[in-house]
């Protein structure tokens, strides 16, 4: 049975839409042409995140929060993100080891046992094959050129041992309460100086850092059981920074790929450059969100995450971990106020929650499209301003999302490999188009 769902400007929601059975297509979905597979999505469940979740909340408001994030009648993530040592998104500054040891021996991640571990313990009821991916913002003040957190500042090469050291450490500290992380990238934004935590790297860094100290820390610590990526930071740069360790021979096996981010230039083919010259190396979009604040009722927003989700998966990324899960009707908290959107807001003067038009976008495509998918050819010609993504789930149904950002409705007659349907896009909206054996 074809089913198919839309959202659109004038009701952000999941909503039935009307199809009926048609001749001729005008497209078509070819599963004989196949492209990468599907590994995810997500949202990163940073401090700021957990503590808005959970606090002055009960534990049922607390559950149903996640259930709506990992839930099967939530966007089913089964990715997250989270970040070693404090970001932005942090109720402060802060790291797991007294000021100048050298010896990690005051190592300690009970901090986070306050919000970010029983969130993801939570998430992990919903999701046991839960991938969690590791970044970090900023070394210990201490090991860095500027002596800050923020601000920049760059990794003393004298602590490029230790600093691979911290990331085994804190590693072991999430296996020895369970949980088991799947990746961690370098460094969050490396060439971005920030007046939050930040910590810069030239590409000469960044590679040195990985083939000589990074990359054999993971491999013998874990026996290749950590994936290791790179980059994570906008697309614009994004080939000249990765090239340098993406070329190297041996590196491969060592670094499973690049991570990236939306900010700046929505340049989709840079991401499919990567991927065309290093075929081999895995691509992951890692942390997109509306900068500047919430915009409760905005139907752009949740335009640009279906642009942005087509754009990159069409460019053979992979998966898609958005940036907080939640956030407070301002934007927070955030310790330099930095303030930005997230698909669910938390209005605490009204005690209620904001569903943004991102949330039902974002699950348009994470509820339909399975981890194992692959992504296959939809052939036809599609107006300017339509664009859609096609894959092929591992039980054979497939799905095909469209978005449509002009302010007029387009028909289609789309054969998919069950039947041939016509479907009707609204003006300004994202429908999925899904097989269903139910």
């Amino acid at each position: 049975m074809i089913k198919a769902i839309v959202s659109h400007a004038q009701g952000a929601r999941w909503a039935p839409l009307s199809i009926l059975p048609s001749p001729n297509p005008s497209l078509t979905v070819n599963v004989k042409t196949r492209f990468q597979t599907h590994l995810g999505f997500g949202g990163a469940i940073t401090e700021a995140a957990a503590y808005t979740a959970m606090e002055g909340r009960s534990e049922a408001d607390f559950k149903a929060v996640v259930a709506n994030y990992f839930g099967d009648d939530g966007l089913r993530y089964n990715l997250t993100r989270i970040h070693m040592n404090s970001s932005d998104f942090a109720l402060g500054n802060y790291t797991y080891v007294d000021y100048g040891d050298t010896t990690l021996q005051s190592f300690n991640i009970e901090r986070e046992e306050q919000y970010v571990l029983p969130f993801l313990r939570e998430a992990l009821n919903h999701q046991p094959a839960l991938k969690t991916l590791i970044s970090p913002w900023s070394p210990p003040a201490w090991m860095k050129t500027n002596h800050y957190m923020n601000h920049g500042g760059s990794l003393k090469e004298e602590f490029y041992p230790l600093w691979a050291a911290y990331f085994v450490k804190f590693i072991q500290s999430l296996q020895a309460k369970g949980i088991q992380p799947w990746g961690v990238s370098v460094q969050n934004e490396p060439a971005a100086k920030q007046t939050w935590d930040s910590c810069l790297y030239t590409p000469e860094q960044e590679y040195t850092f990985v083939k000589y100290h990074l990359g054999p820390a993971l491999k013998n610590a874990f026996k290749g059981g950590i994936q290791l990526l790179v980059w994570d930071h906008n697309r614009d740069i994004i080939m000249e920074r990765v090239a340098p360790i993406l070329q190297d021979p041996d590196l491969k096996g060592v670094v499973w790929g690049t991570a990236f981010h939306w900010y700046g230039e929505e340049a989709f083919g840079n991401v499919k450059a990567v991927h065309d010259r290093f075929p081999d190396f895995h691509l992951l979009f890692t942390e997109g969100c509306i900068e500047g604040g919430p915009r409760p009722g905005s139907w752009e927003t949740g335009e640009r995450y279906a642009r942005n989700i087509i754009g990159d998966f069409n460019a053979f990324n992979e998966g898609f971990i958005d940036w907080n899960l939640i956030l407070n009707e301002q934007g927070g908290p955030n310790h330099v106020g930095n303030y930005c959107d997230a698909p669910i807001l938390w209005d605490r003067p009204k005690q209620t929650l904001i569903f943004n038009s991102s949330y039902y976008v974002i699950g348009h495509f994470s509820r339909h499209i399975q981890p194992g998918a692959t992504r296959v050819a939809l052939e036809g010609t599609l107006p300017d301003g339509v664009s859609a993504i096609t894959y092929q789930n591992p039980n054979g149904e497939c799905v095909v999302v469209f978005l449509n950002a002009t302010t007029s409705s387009h028909t289609f007659t789309i054969q998919l490999p069950s039947q041939s349907v016509n479907v009707t896009l609204p003006e300004k909206s994202v429908t999925t188009l899904y097989e269903d054996e139910n």
